[in-house]
């Protein structure tokens, strides 16, 4: 059992490692390691606690746990960033395929997040 929550709170801690990563790249999705780092977390509630006393981790957390979305302010700032970052790297790069496939990734990746943004069915928002 020891092992187990060991395990579960290691591969909780690289989840949300991997997360933190999310902030500064684009196309790295934050908020899949987020939540499985906060459910890797379930068995060491002091861990939990602590990591939810970070502003960043506890909107993804608090705001999935009660189906409210994400909140217009996040929004905008993962589009801006998102697109900032796509673009620079699109003028940077300076190649028609890449421009394009990064276009495709951000739409994508924008009707992702627009997805994830709305309040979900039974929710109190």
């Amino acid at each position: 059992m020891r092992i187990r929550v060991i395990f579960l709170t290691a591969a909780g801690l690289l989840l949300f490692a991997l997360g933190f990563i999310g902030i500064f790249l684009p196309v790295w999705p934050t908020t899949p390691f987020v939540l499985a780092g906060a459910a890797c977390l379930t068995g060491t509630p002091k861990l939990r606690a602590r990591i939810l006393r970070i502003s960043f981790f506890r909107e993804y957390i608090e705001n999935y746990e009660s189906r409210q979305g994400l909140s217009r302010k996040t929004v905008i700032k993962s589009l801006t960033f998102l697109w900032a970052m796509l673009i620079f790297s699109m003028v940077r790069m300076n190649r028609l395929p890449l421009t394009l496939l990064l276009t495709l990734i951000g739409i994508c990746v924008t009707a992702h997040i627009l997805w994830i943004a709305r309040p979900k069915e039974g929710s109190a928002k």
